[in-house]
């Protein structure tokens, strides 16, 4: 499925040029919007994968819109639109999370490869904080399972491969993650064999 698209500028031509140009290449148009606003409540209401907006338009700036879609919406990639090539406004353009911009006019060679990189650039991104968030979740549990085998250790005098070989047989026992064995351990008390049927078991570990 084709990623969808909205379209941001005051120039009612320009944003219907836009349009045919995107639904040619096979991409969906969310929908259209003439100022930074009116830009932010499309995205909220139709949470696009990426928006084409203007930098110039009257109520709010396209800089300052894309600021505020970025913080709203992460997963929202923005490609900017300017009439001029100035080294402040692309200085501002990357403080704002903008992905890429184009200089107008625009053809259809230039606006096609610049929503692909967009794009593009946007699932690196998304792609790297899943794996941050992975990555966070992994220490989270080891510091849990680590903390649940120290409990055991202490409790039932083990050396550490045998708590830890405790833990996975409760967990391989009823069927849970071992890393909510962990959790049980480390609330309930060394004892804290296993959860079943919505009922804490306290008969022992393994």
């Amino acid at each position: 499925m084709k990623p969808v698209i909205a379209i941001v500028d005051d120039d009612p031509i320009i944003r219907l040029d836009i349009r045919e140009m995107l639904e040619e290449a096979g991409y969906q148009v969310a929908g259209e919007a003439k100022n930074g606003q009116d830009a932010i409540e499309l995205t909220a209401r139709t949470r696009p994968d990426l928006v084409i907006m203007d930098i110039k338009m009257p109520v709010m700036n396209g800089i300052k819109a894309a600021r505020i879609i970025r913080s709203m919406r992460e997963e929202t990639a923005v490609l900017l639109l300017t009439a001029y090539s100035q080294r402040e406004l692309v200085a501002d353009a990357r403080s704002a999370g903008v992905s890429a911009y184009l200089v107008k006019p625009i053809s259809e060679t230039d606006l096609i490869p610049a929503v692909e990189m967009a794009l593009s650039q946007r699932d690196k991104v998304a792609a790297l904080h899943r794996d941050i968030a992975m990555l966070k979740q992994s220490l989270e549990e080891r510091k849990l399972l680590d903390r649940a085998k120290g409990l055991i250790m202490k409790a039932y005098q083990l050396d550490e491969e045998e708590a830890y070989r405790k833990l996975r047989s409760a967990s391989m026992q009823v069927g849970v993650p071992l890393a909510k064995v962990a959790a049980l351990v480390v609330e309930n008390g060394p004892q804290a064999c296993h959860e079943a049927g919505g009922r804490l078991m306290t008969d022992g570990i393994g």
